[in-house]
């Protein structure tokens, strides 16, 4: 998964991890246990009544709303991560 991540350095992505929290923001580097991401929204799925997948589309269609300039992923808790520019509306 790190050499994929690489790839994705200084894009915008969306990071899906194994609790309600999942992270919108610019890759700024892949380190040995954890994501550093830039300009993040840090997003509580499990505050909002929108579902997570719809609260993903808007933030596409509208841009992200960083309310965190850097924040550090564990790797541990990512399930996956995906350019935000790849998110499909449905």
């Amino acid at each position: 998964m790190r050499e994929t991540l690489q790839g994705m350095v200084g894009k915008d992505i969306v990071v899906d991890t194994r609790s309600p929290w999942m992270y919108i923001g610019r890759l700024e580097s892949v380190q040995a246990d954890s994501l550093l991401l830039r300009d993040v929204d840090v997003h509580d799925s499990g505050e909002n009544p929108l579902p997570k997948e719809r609260y993903v589309i808007d933030s596409r269609a509208t841009g992200i709303k960083a309310n965190r300039r850097s924040v550090y992923v564990s790797l541990d808790y990512v399930v996956s991560a995906s350019l935000l520019s790849e998110v499909i509306k449905y």
